[in-house]
C-alpha cells in the first residue's frame, strides 16, 4: 500500500491559521510561525474578553442605578433591599435602562422600595 504524506492537510492547517491572521502587523500576517502564536494569543485575548464583558457591564448597570438611586434619596443597598422587600424582581439591566430613559417609572419604583422599607 502507497504511503500517504500530509503536505495536503499541512497546507490546509497553514492556510487557516494565515487567514486568521489577516490584518495583523508586519511579519504576523505572513510568516506561519509567527503567525501561529499571534493568533493563540488572540485567542487567549477574545476568550478572557468574553468573561470581562459580563463583569463590566454589571459594574455598568449598578452605576446606573445607583445614579437613579441617589436621585430619589436613597443608595443602591437600599434601593435593592427596598425592591426585594417589596416584591419587585427586576434584573439590574432593565432598572439601568429604566433609570436612564424611563425616569417617571424610576422614580415610581424607588417610592415603592422607599414605602416598603
Amino acid at each position: 500500500m502507497a504511503r500517504v504524506k500530509g503536505a495536503m492537510m499541512t497546507r490546509k492547517r497553514r492556510k487557516k491559521t494565515l487567514k486568521l491572521a489577516q490584518g495583523y502587523w508586519g511579519a504576523k500576517s505572513k510568516h506561519f510561525k509567527m503567525a501561529k502564536q499571534a493568533v493563540i494569543k488572540s485567542g487567549v485575548y477574545a476568550y478572557t474578553g468574553r468573561r470581562l464583558k459580563k463583569r463590566d457591564f454589571r459594574r455598568l448597570w449598578i452605576t446606573r442605578i445607583s445614579a437613579g438611586a441617589k436621585a430619589n434619596g436613597m443608595n443602591y443597598s437600599t434601593f435593592t433591599h427596598g425592591l426585594k422587600l417589596a416584591g419587585i424582581e427586576m434584573n439590574r439591566k432593565v432598572l439601568s435602562e429604566m433609570a436612564i430613559n424611563d425616569k417617571a417609572a424610576f422614580t415610581a419604583l424607588a417610592e415603592k422600595a422607599k414605602a416598603a422599607l
